[in-house]
């Protein structure tokens, strides 16, 4: 397991093509760098927001830990949208 830097800039994108559906890559990953299964699938998109991510903060439908552990070892983090489960259980 690769372990996350402590504090990361990080960039969030919003797919324009899948509802509810964000990548979050560090603030210097380029989008066209990303692997091309995940470009296509993820179609247009836009910038909705730049932060320091650090494993304490709270996060709405994602863990920190998780989001920096995944960017440290993919190169990003893919947030798809809630299941039936989880809707329910908000």
């Amino acid at each position: 397991m690769v372990l996350p830097k402590e504090n990361q800039e990080i960039k969030v994108f919003k797919s324009l093509k899948k509802l509810d559906t964000y990548l979050y890559v560090d603030k210097l990953q380029n989008f066209e760098k990303l692997p091309s299964g995940l470009r296509d699938s993820f179609g247009q998109y836009e910038l909705v927001l730049e932060m320091e991510l650090s494993p304490a903060r709270k996060l709405a439908r994602a863990d920190a830990n998780q989001v920096l552990s995944d960017i440290a070892l993919k190169g990003f983090y893919l947030q798809l949208p809630p299941t039936i489960d989880e809707l329910s259980n908000e």
